[in-house]
C-alpha cells in the first residue's frame, strides 16, 4: 500500500465513521436523561475496572510517564468525571422558571471529533467519551499515531460497555488508520459539530482554522510561586509530587520556581532535602541545548521521562535519587528553554525581590508562554493572593496545591476534566475545565412580558392613527427638547 493509498483510506474512514456516529446521535438525542447517565455509568466503571491495563498500555507503547500514575489517571478520567457530572441535568428542560417566563432546552451539538495526545491518550479517551455521551453527542476519535493501540483498546472496552447498556452502535468509534489528511477531513466535515483537541500546538491550530468550531488547549507553562508567607517544606513538597506525577505529562504541571530574596536559601535547601538536584552552570548549558528542537518545539526525547533517563541522553552524571532537575535561571524568552512549556521533571528556578517583582515576571512567562492555562503560588496572604488573582493572564490560579493534578480538578474543586480551556488570551474559546456543559448549546423559550405601549413609557407621544393628525406639533417638540437636553 503506498502513502497515498494509506490517505486515501483514513479519509474515506472518516466519512464512514461520521455517517455511522450522525445516525447514532439521532438516537441518542431522543433518550431519557436516565437512559443517558445509564450509559457514562457503564463507560465510567469499564474505564476504572480496566485502568491498570489500559495503563500499561500507554507507558509500553509510548515509553512516557510512569504507569502507576497513569493508573490514576485512568481512574480519575472514569471514575473521578463519572462522579463529578451523574447528577448534572444534560437532556431536555434543564429550567423553567415561572416568574420570568424563561425556560431552558439542552440541545446536543451533534457529532464531536474527539483529538488524543499521546501523553495522556487512555485518560483522555475515556474523558471525553463521558462528557460527550452525557451532553447527548456521539464522538469519533482521531487517536495519536504513537499511542493508537492503547488508544484503540480504550475505545473498544468503554465502547462495548456503553453498547450493553443501550447506546446506538456507532456513538462512541476511532478512526483505525490515523493520517493527517484523515484528522483534517474529520475536522473539516460537514456534519462534525465540535472539536475538542487536546495536543500540540500546531494541531490545536489546525482545530481553530478549520471552520468548525472547536475547544482547543494551548501550551501550558505554568510558574509556581513561593511567597515570603508559605509553609516552605509543603509547598515544596507539592512542587515536588505534581512535577514528578507521570514524569511531568501533564500540561498543568509546574515549569518554573519563583521565590523572593528572603526565602531564596530556605527553598533551595527544602528543595534539595526533598530530592531536587539543582544543576551547575555548565550542567545547565549542557542540559538548556537539548530541551528544544531547532525549530523551536519541544524535544519529544525528553518528554514524560526520568530523571535519570534525561541524564543518560544528555550526558549528565545525577545523583541516583534525584527526583527533578532544576536550573537558575533569570532570562525569558522563546530562544530561553527553561522558561519554556517542559513536559519532564525540569525546572526553572528564578529569584525575585519581592511578591510584586514576582507578579511581574511570572506574567513575563506566561506571556511568552502558557498565557491563558494555569499558574499556582503558594502563600498565606490572602491580599498577595487576590493581587495575583486580579493580573495574572491565566485560566486557574491555584492556591497552595500541586499544578499537575490541581489544574485538572483532582486536588480542587474544580471541574474534573482534561482538557483545559485558555480563554481568549490563549487562543480558546473557553476558560473552562471542560465538561457536558460546555458540550449542548440552549435553546431559550421566552414569553413575551411587554408590549410596545410599555416600551414607549412617556417618552414618546403616541402615534395610533386616532391621535396621528393631533400630535404632530407635539412630537416636533419633543425631539427638539431632546436634542437641547443632550447640548446642554
Amino acid at each position: 500500500m503506498t502513502i497515498q493509498d494509506k490517505d486515501l483510506v483514513s479519509i474515506q474512514e472518516v466519512r464512514d465513521l461520521i455517517g455511522h456516529a450522525k445516525k447514532a446521535q439521532k438516537e441518542l438525542a431522543n433518550m431519557s436523561q436516565q437512559q443517558i447517565d445509564t450509559i457514562c455509568e457503564a463507560i465510567a466503571k469499564a474505564g476504572y475496572d480496566n485502568r491498570v491495563k489500559l495503563a500499561k498500555m500507554a507507558h509500553e507503547e509510548t515509553g512516557f510517564g510512569i504507569w502507576q500514575d497513569k493508573v490514576v489517571k485512568n481512574a480519575f478520567g472514569s471514575k473521578g468525571v463519572f462522579e463529578a457530572i451523574k447528577d448534572m441535568k444534560t437532556v431536555g428542560v434543564l429550567s423553567d422558571d415561572e416568574q420570568t417566563k424563561v425556560m431552558e432546552v439542552a440541545v446536543p451539538v451533534g457529532v464531536v471529533a474527539g483529538l488524543i495526545p499521546s501523553t495522556n491518550p487512555t485518560s483522555t479517551v475515556i474523558y471525553k467519551a463521558l462528557i460527550s455521551i452525557k451532553a447527548g453527542n456521539s464522538i469519533v476519535f482521531s487517536p495519536h499515531p504513537n499511542a493508537i493501540n492503547s488508544i484503540l483498546e480504550t475505545v473498544k472496552v468503554i465502547e462495548e460497555a456503553a453498547v450493553a447498556a443501550g447506546c446506538p452502535v456507532g456513538a462512541i468509534s476511532s478512526m483505525q488508520v490515523p493520517t493527517i489528511q484523515g484528522t483534517d477531513q474529520l475536522m473539516k466535515h460537514k456534519d462534525t459539530s465540535l472539536i475538542l483537541a487536546t495536543g500540540g500546538s500546531a494541531m490545536v491550530k489546525a482545530a481553530y482554522s478549520s471552520g468548525t468550531p472547536a475547544i482547543g488547549v494551548g501550551p501550558g507553562n505554568g510558574p509556581a510561586f513561593i511567597e515570603r508567607t508559605a509553609n516552605i517544606p509543603m509547598a515544596v513538597k507539592r512542587i515536588l509530587d505534581s512535577k514528578t506525577f507521570d514524569n511531568g505529562t501533564i500540561c498543568a504541571s509546574e515549569q518554573s520556581i519563583i521565590v523572593e530574596e528572603i526565602n531564596r536559601e530556605k527553598v533551595i535547601n527544602e528543595l534539595e532535602k526533598q530530592g531536587a538536584y539543582f544543576l551547575n552552570a555548565k550542567e545547565a548549558e549542557q542540559l538548556e541545548k537539548f530541551i528544544m528542537r531547532a525549530n523551536g518545539s519541544m524535544n519529544p526525547q525528553i518528554v514524560g521521562k526520568s530523571v535519570q533517563r534525561i541524564a543518560s541522553l544528555t550526558g549528565l552524571s545525577i545523583p541516583e535519587g534525584a527526583r527533578v532537575l532544576i536550573a537558575e535561571e533569570s532570562r525569558v524568552g522563546s530562544k530561553v528553554p527553561y522558561s519554556r512549556e517542559k513536559l519532564a521533571p525540569i525546572l526553572a528556578f528564578y529569584t525575585a525581590p519581592n511578591w510584586s517583582a514576582a507578579c511581574e515576571l511570572s506574567m513575563d512567562i506566561l506571556n511568552h508562554e502558557g498565557a491563558g492555562h494555569t499558574m499556582i503560588i503558594h502563600s498565606e496572604d490572602k491580599a498577595v493572593i487576590r493581587e495575583f488573582a486580579l493580573k495574572k493572564p491565566v485560566s486557574r490560579l491555584l492556591v497552595n496545591t500541586g499544578g499537575s493534578l490541581g489544574g485538572i480538578g483532582a486536588s480542587t474543586n474544580l471541574m474534573p476534566a482534561l482538557t483545559l480551556g485558555c480563554g481568549a488570551v490563549g487562543g480558546s474559546s473557553t476558560s473552562d475545565n471542560i465538561g457536558p456543559a460546555n458540550l449542548f448549546n440552549i435553546r431559550r423559550v421566552a414569553y413575551g412580558v411587554r408590549e410596545l405601549e410599555e416600551l414607549r413609557g412617556s417618552d414618546a407621544p403616541c402615534t395610533t392613527s386616532v391621535g396621528m393628525d393631533a400630535s404632530k406639533e407635539d412630537l416636533i417638540d419633543v425631539l427638539v427638547e431632546k436634542v437641547l437636553a443632550q447640548l446642554q
